[in-house]
């Protein structure tokens, strides 16, 4: 039986195929991509140049598009975080963030990868 909140839930749940640790993998990534963005996992309104609501957009597909763009980061953080943050912290956490909501079950890290990378690139990055 699924249980669980849509927007947090891997697709693996609705697409009856076995479920594996990956699908807690990919709620954690939504789970850091909501703190990140302030964001909704489900539904966003985008609005349009009139103010409008121009389309509605998933929070996954939104950070996606945005990550195309050379300032990504600082589009998607949530303005309460404030200036002071290290930017390339909260890009490293989108990145992994990201892996971890790959919609090919396959292509996501295990839990101890997420764990191993964040603990690396925090080192690396207390050291500069």
């Amino acid at each position: 039986m699924i249980r669980g909140t849509r927007g947090y839930m891997a697709l693996e749940w609705i697409s009856n195929l076995p479920i594996t640790s990956k699908v807690d993998v990919y709620s954690y990534g939504v789970v850091v991509l909501e703190m990140i963005t302030g964001k909704s996992p489900t539904i966003m309104n985008i609005e349009g140049v009139d103010g409008e609501v121009a389309y509605n957009i998933r929070l996954i597909t939104w950070v996606r598009e945005k990550k195309r763009s050379t300032c990504w980061v600082e589009e998607i953080m949530d303005p309460v975080m404030g200036t002071n943050c290290d930017l390339s912290k909260i890009e490293i956490l989108a990145k992994v963030a990201l892996q971890c909501v790959e919609v090919e079950r396959d292509i996501r890290p295990y839990m101890r990868h997420v764990v191993e990378k964040l603990q690396i690139n925090e080192r690396v990055l207390s050291d500069l």
